[in-house]
């Protein structure tokens, strides 16, 4: 199916992905001077950055269609999440996210952001959202999903979803299953489901998605992320 491209009078995609970096950043650094002191604790160089910031990016090769590229900036501090995406909720259309981080449990941890996003480009609006996981030992059930209200055109409202488990073996191996449902791209399925392989080393993390294989066509989601 196509993606009704048309004529876009915005920003190329790249000027784009450096204006949603910089508003984060400068964001991130206004907002957090005044942060709540009862966070949870952070590793041993938290006092000389206290901020935490991951970029993932995620190639998406989808047959008969256009495949993309969808770019996700992070900066945390104690309990504020800011967020960038592009590419995310739909083809030439970027988001800006806030939203608070909190944690329960030992054992079995809970890890739930839930957040506000302003969206812009192909799809215009708000969007309430959330991010969250439940891990226990080597075992994670994760998710993040949104619901997009369209400002512009009522019936534009969607609702996205990645739900994600998985199991690591390994400290630095991890396999499971995946799920998505998206605007940006479209199959004869409406929910994309499959399976990921991924690696990490360091600060680095490497996953493949596989969505589809066995019902149609499969789309490959390449998954590159680093966190400084």
């Amino acid at each position: 199916m196509s993606h009704d491209i048309g004529h876009d009078h915005t920003l190329k995609p790249m000027q784009q992905l450096v204006v949603l970096a910089v508003v984060v950043l400068l964001g991130g650094q206004a907002l957090g001077q005044g942060t709540a002191s009862g966070a949870p604790a952070k590793p041993p160089d938290a006092a000389k950055n206290p901020w935490a910031y991951n970029l993932t990016v995620d190639g998406y090769i989808i047959p008969n269609d256009q495949s993309y590229v969808d770019p996700v900036f992070t900066a945390d501090r104690n309990w504020l999440h800011l967020e960038a995406r592009y590419n995310y909720e739909n083809l030439h259309t970027g988001s800006l996210w806030a939203g608070y981080n909190f944690s329960a449990g030992k054992k079995l941890v809970l890890d739930v952001t839930p957040m506000i996003g302003g969206v812009f480009g192909r799809t215009a609006g708000i969007a309430p959202g959330c991010e969250a996981s439940l891990t226990y030992k080597k075992v994670q059930l994760s998710i993040s999903n949104e619901y997009v209200i369209d400002t512009t055109h009522k019936a534009g409202n969607f609702y996205y979803s990645w739900p994600q488990l998985t199991y690591s073996p390994l400290k630095w191996f991890r396999v499971g299953l995946v799920a998505q449902r998206t605007k940006a791209f479209h199959t004869s399925l409406d929910v994309q489901r499959g399976f990921l392989v991924g690696i990490s080393h360091k600060k680095w993390e490497f996953t493949t998605y596989i969505f589809n294989a066995g019902f149609t066509d499969p789309t490959v989601v390449l998954e590159a992320g680093v966190s400084f």
